[in-house]
């Protein structure tokens, strides 16, 4: 667990590298790195209306599939040898975009179900989430590693799926406290990642 994430480096690469056969057969199809991109965009569009018609166990279901699904474009651009820095940079802005959209939808259906706690917890956890990528842009737009840190974005979708489908089969977050939970859980995970991540371009720009 070299950076400090819930989920190993050893499992991460272990899952991407089960991805390749089936990122072939995708290839096969027509489909590029950037329409795959596209497609799970869409994927957590769908997520995020879900969640704002109270749809949660949907809306949790259908936003881990979006992010498994979404591991597919890396894995399509290595298989097809047509990785680039455009698709990289199309990767990183639409997982985030989709990220933050999910969570309107998701602060949306709480504000529906007359749930504004549960909606201030969703805003807090995209604000630290949106702060996570930034340390890490900022720090490798300074020529520092930054990729560091508890709550990365495959943790964060898996908290936020689970806390979803525990609430739409407990009736609603106001029958429950799961999406509050895992919500409050990403504040504070999310929180604590930007400081891991500050805390370690520091120490790399002191041996400078």
């Amino acid at each position: 667990m070299g950076d400090g994430s819930l989920l190993s480096n050893d499992a991460r690469d272990r899952f991407r590298a089960r991805l390749q056969p089936y990122a072939a057969g995708i290839a096969r199809l027509g489909l590029t790195p950037n329409m795959l991109t596209l497609i799970g965009f869409g994927i957590a569009i769908v997520a995020a209306v879900a969640a704002g018609l109270q749809w949660w166990v949907a809306a949790g279901l259908i936003s881990v599939a979006g992010g498994a699904f979404d591991m597919f474009d890396g894995a399509v651009a290595r298989a097809t040898g047509t990785a680039s820095k455009f698709g990289a940079f199309m990767d990183s802005t639409f997982d985030r975009w989709g990220e933050g959209t999910v969570y309107v939808g998701v602060a949306a259906g709480c504000v529906a179900a007359g749930e504004p706690f549960a909606a201030l917890l969703a805003t807090l956890a995209l604000n630290s989430a949106v702060m996570v990528s930034y340390t890490r842009a900022r720090a490798e737009g300074l020529g520092f590693t930054g990729e560091v840190g508890i709550a990365p974005r495959p943790e964060r979708i898996v908290i936020l799926g689970a806390g979803l489908v525990a609430t739409g089969l407990a009736g609603g977050p106001g029958g429950s406290p799961w999406l509050q939970l895992a919500l409050g859980a990403l504040f504070v995970l999310t929180t604590v990642t930007v400081i891991q991540r500050i805390v370690h371009v520091r120490r790399q720009a002191a041996q400078q």
